[in-house]
C-alpha cells in the first residue's frame, strides 16, 4: 500500500501488529477512497459533494445494521464490529473532506484547527481504538500530535495546494507579516515570508511536543510507532527551517538518509 500517497496516516506499518493490519486497511480504504472523491480527477463540485454525502448515508446504514452492497462498507463494517470502534471519526473525516472541496481559504488559525480536529485527529483516535489505549488524556495528546502533523503537510504543500487554488496559511497570518498571495503565486521567499514561515514551523514544533509524552507512555509497538511519527514531523520541520521556508523549488520530505537519524532519536526519546 503506498504510504506517500496518505502519508499522515500510520498504513501497514513494520511496526503494526499482524492482528491490526486488515483493520488498518480498511480505514486507510476508506478515507483514502472519500479524500480522493473530495480532491481528484474533474468531477463538479456537486458532484464530489453528492458522493460524499452518500458516505454519511452508508455510515447511517452501517449503525443501523444495514448490509451495505459495497465491499468496501462490508469491510468497514466488519472492522467497527470486531474492534468496538466509534463511528464519529469517520463522519469527522468526511465532513473535512467535503469541507476541502468548498472552503480554499482560512480566516484565522482557529479555523484552521477546526478543520485538523476533523480531517487528522479521527485517525488518530482510531489507531487508539484500536491498542485500545483510547483514554481522555491519551485522545487530548493524539489530538495535538495529529493537528501538528496535518500542519506540517500544510507547510510543505504550500506549493502543491496553490495549484489547487488552496491556501491553508490564515489569512490573518498573511497579513500581520504583510503578506500576500502573489508571494504564493510567485513563489517570492523574502525576508517577510521566512519570517511567516518560521512562525508556522515553530507552532506546529511545540504542538507536536506538547503531544510527545503519549509516545513515551504508549508500550510496545504502538510506542515506538508514535515516536517515529514524532521524530519525523519534527525532522520535516527541520528542513522547512533549514531552506529558509522555501518550499517552492524542492518539497522538504523524508528520504531514507533520515531512517537512522530518527531511529537514534526516538530511541533518546
Amino acid at each position: 500500500m503506498p504510504v506517500e500517497h496518505y502519508e499522515n496516516f500510520p498504513v501497514a506499518s513494520v511496526l503494526l501488529p499482524a492482528r491490526l493490519r486488515p483493520a488498518v486497511e480498511s480505514i486507510y480504504a476508506f478515507a483514502r477512497t472519500a479524500d480522493d472523491i473530495a480532491d481528484e480527477g474533474d468531477a463538479l463540485a456537486a458532484q464530489r459533494l453528492a458522493e460524499l454525502s452518500r458516505f454519511e448515508h452508508e455510515l447511517d446504514q452501517l449503525e443501523q445494521g444495514i448490509q451495505s452492497e459495497s465491499g468496501l462498507f462490508r469491510s468497514l463494517a466488519a472492522t467497527i464490529e470486531e474492534h468496538r470502534l466509534p463511528v464519529q471519526p469517520f463522519r469527522d473525516l468526511l465532513s473535512a473532506f467535503k469541507q476541502d472541496v468548498v472552503t480554499t481559504r482560512y480566516a484565522d488559525f482557529d479555523d484552521l484547527l477546526d478543520y485538523c480536529r476533523r480531517s487528522a485527529n479521527p485517525v488518530g483516535a482510531l489507531m487508539l481504538h484500536l491498542y485500545r489505549c483510547a483514554t481522555p488524556e491519551d485522545l487530548l495528546q493524539s489530538d495535538a500530535i495529529c493537528s501538528a502533523l496535518q500542519l506540517i503537510n500544510f507547510w510543505q504543500d504550500v506549493a502543491i495546494d496553490w495549484k489547487k487554488q488552496r491556501i491553508y496559511i490564515p489569512q490573518e497570518d498573511l497579513q500581520r507579516f504583510q503578506l500576500g498571495e502573489q508571494h504564493i503565486a510567485a513563489a517570492r521567499t523574502d525576508e517577510a515570508w521566512q519570517q511567516m514561515m518560521r512562525f508556522q514551523t515553530a507552532r506546529a514544533r511545540a504542538m507536536l511536543m506538547q503531544g510527545s509524552p503519549l509516545a513515551k507512555k504508549l508500550p510496545g509497538r504502538i510506542g515506538w510507532e508514535l515516536r517515529l511519527v514524532v521524530q519525523g514531523g519534527l525532522r520535516i520541520l527541520e528542513k522547512i527551517d533549514k531552506v529558509n521556508g522555501n518550499v517552492f523549488t524542492q518539497r522538504p520530505k523524508l528520504v531514507k538518509s533520515d531512517w537512522l537519524l530518527l531511529l537514534w532519536r526516538a530511541a533518546r526519546m
